[in-house]
């Protein structure tokens, strides 16, 4: 039975985690330990919380199974004196947020893994699921990846290509990684523990590309930027950060979630009778022109118009675009930075 330590830190990777758990018995391998970031403070009160990978390890623990969980600052001596007696076999990671050295990979005699959804080596780095939808690119992939001391450099085990429809967002698409990703770990575990080891992998071809951390502030929409634009950007950053705008005056200006939209086209405007007028064109982009019941509250841009359908005042819960405007009388017409 293959002995396997697991490192990662959010939900996606939590979901992951819950699969291999489920399924280590059907695949010859053994969980013995879990790596993940420390606990947060969080909420109003700073509470220590846990990463949701701690918090599912925690729970898998407290009901009677042995899973030691490992929340190191640093991988240092430290980390590796603590880890290093569980004689794991392999590395597993998804998103655990830290290079890996090569003293701490030499612990594992078949070195480690890696699950990275993309199209490697397009989107090396921390936020490939962003890129792929804010480029509006037409396919991604979850890769199965040899752990190198390069990020994402490693050698390709496994790939899973995925068409892109442009109704994507980062959480249902990285939902869908954690998932499949899953499977293809389980598969080349279950391999690794009937052969003896690891395949060798193909290595990666092309020119590579890197993504970069996203900010909260990276979330404001540019109004001037085309409708396809931005609907890509609300899709890209649900759920995190968020996209968001400004509304109000200069002397009292409120921030506007923006959390659901999509581009009008003709066959909406067709098929709604949808009350498109010629002035629209000549709006500055920003601009709220109407709220439509069919379609949502329409928003010129630089290129096209946007209908929002879901939004959240500041200080305020998520709601609809009918139920904003119960509340919202002199919107149409503002306009929005």
């Amino acid at each position: 039975m293959l002995k396997v330590l697991y490192a990662g830190s959010p939900e996606p990777a939590a979901e992951t985690l819950k699969i291999l758990l489920e399924n280590q018995e059907k695949y010859g391998i053994k969980i013995v330990g879990v790596l993940t970031n420390p606990p947060s403070a969080k909420g109003r009160h700073k509470e220590l919380t846990p990463t949701p990978v701690g918090k599912l390890a925690l729970d898998y623990a407290a009901a009677g199974n042995d899973l030691p969980v490992f929340t190191p600052e640093h991988l240092n001596g430290d980390a590796r004196a603590q880890i290093e007696p569980l004689a794991a076999d392999i590395l597993v990671c998804f998103a655990y947020g830290h290079i890996f050295g090569p003293k701490f990979l030499a612990m594992f005699k078949m070195g480690g893994i890696n699950l990275h959804p993309s199209l490697l080596p397009m989107y090396r780095g921390c936020t490939p699921v962003n890129a792929s939808i804010l480029n509006q690119d037409k396919e991604t992939a979850f890769t199965i990846q040899t752990l190198s001391l390069g990020m994402d450099e490693g050698n390709i085990l496994a790939q899973k290509k995925v068409p892109l429809t442009g109704k994507e967002t980062a959480g249902s698409l990285l939902h869908d990684a954690a998932v499949d990703g899953a499977q293809l770990i389980l598969d080349l575990l279950s391999d690794a523990d009937k052969n003896g080891s690891l395949k060798e992998g193909v290595p990666q071809s092309g020119e590579p590309s890197y993504t970069q951390i996203i900010r909260k502030e990276d979330g404001k929409i540019d109004w001037s930027a085309a409708a396809s634009q931005i609907d890509a950007k609300i899709r890209a950053y649900d759920p995190d950060p968020g996209t968001f705008c400004i509304t109000g005056t200069d002397e009292k200006p409120d921030t506007l979630r923006i959390l659901e939209a999509k581009v009008l086209t003709a066959e909406m405007q067709a098929a709604q009778n949808s009350p498109y007028k010629q002035e629209f064109e000549k709006s500055v982009p920003g601009t709220v022109l109407v709220f439509d019941k069919p379609t949502g509250i329409w928003i010129k841009t630089g290129d096209g118009i946007l209908c929002v359908t879901k939004l959240q005042k500041q200080g305020k819960s998520a709601m609809g675009y009918k139920d904003f405007m119960n509340g919202a009388r002199d919107f149409i017409g503002s306009l929005l930075k």
